[in-house]
């Protein structure tokens, strides 16, 4: 599959910009069509791809792919030249990361920024309990080792790292010591400063 072309549906204001970040890792040539917000974005073609009429939306060959974390799973999989996940035996940290980012942490931050209030006693409703708990597992997560999933970078750093690097620079994610030490080892990466180091 690394010999099709690979087609990132996207909006330069939008989660986007973390698929553009893992397509610049695994060094692979992608063509950009831009999705403007509004009609285009809500259009039967562009449905036809995404039936959520959001981006961003990958195809790669026959293949569609939406939602970040799956896009960087999958191109992690994808181009595995490239070394972006773990083998099969060691993904236990790698899929606990990139998912807990995908589902906790964004819910957490999301209703945290619009003030959204859990109700005592109804916080094993939610996925993540509440938000300082979640915040509290992220630093513990990335403490424990020099990267997200272990001792190598991987998609899953891909991934978590755009959460905390954008909640932090939009204060809803704190600016922890943790989290500084964390961002400035992926900074450090070419693909990061290119895409996101602006």
């Amino acid at each position: 599959m690394a010999d099709k072309n690979v087609i990132l549906y996207t909006n330069p204001q939008s989660r986007g910009l973390i698929v553009q970040w893992m397509l610049e890792e695994i060094a692979c040539p992608y063509e950009i069509k831009e999705v403007a917000y509004g009609s285009d974005m809500k259009s039967s073609p562009y449905r036809d791809i995404n039936p959520m009429g959001k981006v961003p939306s990958l195809v790669h060959g026959d293949q569609i792919v939406t939602e970040c974390a799956a896009i960087c799973a999958y191109l992690a999989d994808a181009f595995p030249e490239a070394q972006l996940a773990p083998a099969p035996s060691q993904r236990g940290n790698y899929y606990r990361w990139l998912f807990f980012a995908a589902g906790p942490l964004e819910a957490a931050v999301t209703n945290q920024s619009l003030e959204l209030k859990i109700p005592e006693g109804k916080e094993q409703t939610i996925g993540y309990g509440d938000y300082d708990t979640t915040i509290a597992t992220l630093v513990k997560a990335v403490c424990a080792n020099p990267y997200i999933a272990g001792d190598k970078f991987s998609a899953a750093d891909v991934y978590v790292g755009s959460h905390i690097a954008w909640g932090t620079r939009f204060n809803t994610i704190p600016l922890l010591e943790e989290f500084k030490v964390y961002l400035n080892k992926l900074s450090s990466r070419p693909a990061f400063q290119k895409i996101l180091g602006s």
